[in-house]
């Protein structure tokens, strides 16, 4: 942990420059993805990358050059790369940038049980393949897999105020899916579509539940092939976490990234529903919906206790009793905007620099019973696990499609039915909320694959949440 801290110190000790501010942020990252399907383990991926970012500002204006050359001179020509275009850039700048608060704050990150070795390569394919083996022998089982990823990263962010911030973070990712098929139909069940992502060590194997889940799973796909078809029509939604996960990632996450609302993601991924006018007046969901940004559950995929600008990061509530106080913007974007923001400047690796990014974003927990939740919906539907999604690009109208669903009459739960899909307007969807679970139907889950950004950048996202009801929202089935 930390093995190239202080070779890195000793280095950007020695780097000579004129900026008024320069930093260097190391990134080094190993990955490795191991899979067992239809019984049969499948070569295991292992990937490691390592350099870093030098990032200058002169007069001002500030701009960066990246490296893979970790030697004294690499470090100092990226350094000089980074001023000469600052300068090159300045007659071009919007911004003055000699304001901007600078940390010089030291401290160490580091995951849940970080210290905790993990199982060795063949323990972890002999427990996916044992879970792959106890799929029922049926023959309209036609697909499964068990898999595991792993991720190690080590960062280390140093500026010329005097600042050391250092993270070391392991990430598990377990995923098991079932697929059924009769020949005309085909139905896939799944742990959570790979969206069981955390931080720490072998204990999210227990966690997540992937030992022991592969029958149930398979009997759920089963299930799904025999069930009806999802009627149409609007419906009181019960949302279980692992759906409530996308629901918050499409509709709150991205079109509250200030960089986008400010245009800078038009040409690309898209724009906002949100003005910046917004921020203290939008009434953006009932008065139930609390979100917070919350970097402080250790377990979760986005913990962290500095951003990749050097910000110290803290719990704060983005929507709070429905209304909409401040936005998924870093340093940069709250200069820009005058907004108060959060510490979510992130970049995917070394050879990025950070833009504005989800990172834990969660809705806080409620006072209702998953038993209460059911027994309060007189005509509804519950869905779990999404499996398709579709959104504008004001991150505004979407259509979601979820793996299971599950009918509830009179406040029990009835019948399952395949295809179940729901569609919606975002600020709408979210003021038709009508009932949010308490702490016993609060999960944590992430992702490790939202991508943002030009050139692209894939990063690690947690979004946590209880179990919530929407009123008489429109669900339709696969033949709507």
């Amino acid at each position: 942990m930390f093995d190239s801290s202080a070779l890195l110190r000793q280095r950007f000790a020695a780097l000579r420059s004129t900026a008024e501010l320069f930093s260097l942020r190391h990134v080094k990252q190993s990955h490795q993805a191991l899979s067992v399907r239809r019984n049969v383990a499948e070569p295991p991926l292992f990937s490691q990358d390592e350099g870093a970012m030098l990032t200058a500002r002169v007069n001002g204006v500030e701009a960066y050059a990246a490296t893979a050359d970790l030697s004294q001179a690499g470090l100092q020509r990226a350094l000089e790369q980074a001023e000469a275009l600052a300068r090159q850039i300045a007659r071009h700048s919007l911004l003055d940038l000699r304001n901007q608060p600078v940390t010089s704050a030291r401290h160490d990150h580091i995951s849940p049980n970080f210290d905790q070795p993990v199982p060795s390569l063949a323990d972890c394919l002999g427990l996916l393949a044992a879970e792959s083996a106890s799929v029922p022998k049926d023959s309209r089982l036609v697909d499964w897999q068990a898999s595991l990823g792993l991720s190690l990263v080590e960062q280390t962010y140093l500026n010329s105020a005097g600042a050391e911030l250092r993270h070391a973070q392991r990430f598990l990712f377990p995923g098991l899916g079932v697929t059924a098929s009769d020949g005309q139909d085909s139905q896939s069940r799944s742990l959570g579509r790979d969206n069981f992502g955390q931080q720490g060590g072998f204990e999210i194997i227990e966690r997540c539940g992937l030992v022991g889940a592969a029958r149930r799973v398979a009997d759920e796909a089963l299930q799904l092939l025999l069930a009806p078809n999802t009627p149409s029509g609007p419906r009181d939604l019960l949302l279980m976490p692992d759906q409530m996960m996308l629901q918050i990632h499409e509709s709150i996450g991205h079109p509250l990234e200030m960089d986008r609302i400010l245009g800078d993601e038009r040409n690309y991924a898209g724009t906002s529903f949100v003005k910046a006018s917004d921020f203290g007046h939008l009434q953006y969901g009932s008065r139930l919906l609390n979100v917070t940004f919350d970097p402080t559950i250790g377990e979760e995929l986005a913990s962290y206790s500095f951003d990749d600008d050097g910000t110290p990061a803290s719990k704060q509530f983005l929507i709070r009793d429905g209304l909409l106080l401040r936005p998924l913007g870093g340093a940069l974007s709250q200069f820009r905007s005058g907004l108060d923001g959060v510490a979510n400047s992130r970049a995917c690796g070394w050879n990025r620099a950070p833009i504005d990014r989800m990172a834990n974003l969660n809705i806080e927990p409620g006072d209702q019973s998953l038993h209460q939740l059911i027994q309060g919906i007189e005509h509804g539907i519950l869905m779990r696990t999404n499996r398709s999604w579709s959104i504008d690009d004001a991150r505004n109208k979407f259509q979601f499609g979820c793996e299971w669903g599950q009918l509830i009459e009179n406040g029990e739960l009835k019948g399952i039915v395949k295809n179940p899909n729901y569609r919606g307007i975002s600020a709408q969807f979210w003021r038709n909320l009508s009932a949010v679970g308490d702490r016993s139907t609060f999960q944590v889950l992430g992702t490790p694959n939202c991508g943002k950004g030009e050139p692209n950048q894939v990063v690690r996202v947690g979004h946590a949440s209880p179990a919530c009801v929407f009123r008489q929202i429109d669900v339709f089935g696969g033949d709507a």
